[in-house]
């Protein structure tokens, strides 16, 4: 597993246990499904299929616009029948960002038992990928049968009704019924995913320029 790169794996190494219990229960709500019911996507003819995050209207340094329908890259008017994949992607990193950014600052706290996970053993989470080489068997195998258990619903994205990123799984009950607080709740998991998946690529960084652990500066 040396040819990984350590930085981008390290965030999961110590906290297989401590993420499928704790985190979890967390996020849970980034896990709720799009619909409790099969419903079709919004007009077609609206931006992005009428996907939810266009809203706006926050403003945008540098440029002279917000961002309502921001799509600079022009994905949606190039390549519209990717949009539910697209979504799709988006929301699955949001959701890995979510569960990283706890799982990287849970173990600077406190550390599943075991001697190689104590503080001793591996005093900076960041080391972790080094530190424990054979941990990384399990990790990649959770992480291969979790995204195998979502081929079929990719697979069939684009012929069925179903809505990007719904897995139908809700086991705490949050999402609700009424369709303006679904939207409400989509909107926030999205914005939470984008903004994790940047959160968790600067605690990455700092901890590996600074070397020291949470706040990770210098």
């Amino acid at each position: 597993f040396s040819a990984f790169p350590a930085e981008l794996i390290t965030a999961i190494i110590l906290t297989m246990k401590l993420v499928l219990v704790s985190a979890l229960a967390g996020v849970a709500a980034a896990f709720s499904p799009s619909a409790n019911v099969v419903q079709k996507a919004t007009s077609l003819n609206e931006f992005a299929n009428g996907y939810v995050g266009g809203e706006g209207p926050e403003p945008i340094p540098l440029l002279r616009s917000n961002s309502v329908n921001f799509d600079p890259c022009g994905f949606a008017e190039r390549a519209p029948e990717w949009l539910p994949w697209f979504r799709e992607a988006e929301l699955k990193h949001g959701r890995a960002a979510m569960l990283a950014t706890v799982g990287f600052v849970m173990p600077e706290i406190f550390r599943v038992p075991g001697e190689q996970f104590s503080f001793e053993a591996v005093p900076q989470v960041i080391n972790a990928h080094d530190a424990l080489p054979d941990s990384m068997i399990q990790i990649f195998g959770w992480i291969s049968f979790l995204e195998a258990c979502s081929f079929g619903a990719l697979a069939n994205m684009n012929e069925y009704d179903r809505m990007p990123g719904d897995f139908g799984f809700d086991p705490l009950g949050l999402y609700p019924e009424d369709p303006a607080k679904q939207k409400e709740m989509q909107l926030k998991e999205l914005k939470n995913g984008r903004l994790a998946m940047i959160a968790i690529g600067g605690m990455v960084a700092g901890a590996a320029v600074s070397g020291n652990g949470f706040p990770y500066l210098a």
